[in-house]
């Protein structure tokens, strides 16, 4: 089988997340950290007390006790007790972190307890979110997706600093787990496009989504998605467009061979089971899609990308 057969299943298995989590910051009186830009995710939230959180070419805003936030890509940006704090770069700080937590004034009186996790990206992929990601994604304990995200937040909060069995395998999960809900949660409380995500939303085109990626093999006509939209040809093509950014079969070509170029970077499947997966009649056929997608052909393309991908996680 090629891919989970769901959107977002799909799209995380293409991104290969990797995750580092930590060190989650305690803080006491007047402090201010100035983080350096990023590439990919950072996801965190307020498991005790309050904070300000201050990106670069954006207004303030003031996180609160279960609240989660989502950084993509981000500028610059300050976490701060208070406005009138002058910032420090946060790298020696969090170097100076111990048993999983950096510290910041005295303990007894600390009133802040900030969990926080980087999530880095198959660079080949990592465009298939980021470039729907607005650099701030906030979401309330008070919002409806809010107190589920608190809850995995809490959870991430008690594997930190704990040398326990299988540990670092939780916070990985725990971590992709908030990833996803974070996206449910923007992908439902925003007005801003977010292509394949957004769509997901809409009845009509999101159910054609979900059935295209449950049956990539299936040989999809733009009549059969319209029927299972409830929609007119004309009406759903342009629907699909106008969320998705593109024409709903391109998009199918552009999922199956994502997906190709994916199984062959790892060589798990042979180019005729490729062919069969995707829904071509024969290899030559997939074949000459592949290459007007990709630019090689997928011989060329799978010894091209023998060498493991470079990615933000490892520092490259």
């Amino acid at each position: 089988m090629l891919g989970f057969r769901d959107p977002v299943a799909d799209a995380i298995g293409l991104l290969r997340p990797r995750t580092v989590i930590g060190p989650s910051l305690r803080a006491a009186g007047e402090w201010a950290l100035r983080f350096d830009t990023f590439l990919h995710v950072r996801i965190g939230g307020l498991v005790r007390g309050t904070c300000w959180l201050i990106l670069e070419g954006h207004e303030p805003v003031l996180l609160q006790e279960g609240d989660t936030f989502m950084l993509g890509n981000p500028p610059p940006y300050v976490l701060a007790g208070t406005l009138d704090a002058s910032p420090r770069p946060a790298e020696p700080v969090l170097a100076d972190a111990e048993d999983g937590f950096a510290r910041i004034g005295p303990e007894s009186e600390e009133d802040l307890y900030l969990c926080v996790g980087h999530i880095a990206f198959d660079d080949r992929n990592a465009a298939l979110l980021t470039d729907l990601l607005p650099p701030l994604v906030i979401v309330r304990v008070a919002d409806p997706h809010g107190r589920r995200l608190a809850q995995l937040i809490d959870l991430l909060a008690t594997e930190v600093g704990v040398d326990a069995a299988g540990g670092p395998l939780v916070q990985n999960h725990l971590a992709q787990i908030l990833l996803v809900h974070m996206l449910r949660a923007h992908a439902g409380q925003t007005d801003r496009p977010t292509g394949w995500l957004g769509a997901l939303n809409e009845d009509g085109i999101g159910t054609a989504l979900r059935a295209v990626h449950a049956d990539l093999a299936h040989s999809w006509s733009l009549k059969e998605l319209a029927e299972i939209s409830h929609m007119s040809r004309s009406a759903f093509a342009q629907a699909f467009k106008s969320h998705v950014g593109v024409p709903p079969l391109e998009y199918l070509i552009q999922w199956r061979m994502s997906l190709a170029r994916d199984a062959l970077a790892r060589d798990t499947l042979s180019i005729s089971e490729l062919a069969r997966a995707t829904g071509y009649l024969s290899e030559s056929a997939f074949s000459t899609a592949f290459r007007r997608v990709v630019g090689s052909s997928p011989t060329q393309f799978r010894n091209q990308t023998r060498q493991p991908p470079r990615s933000a996680a490892n520092g490259s």
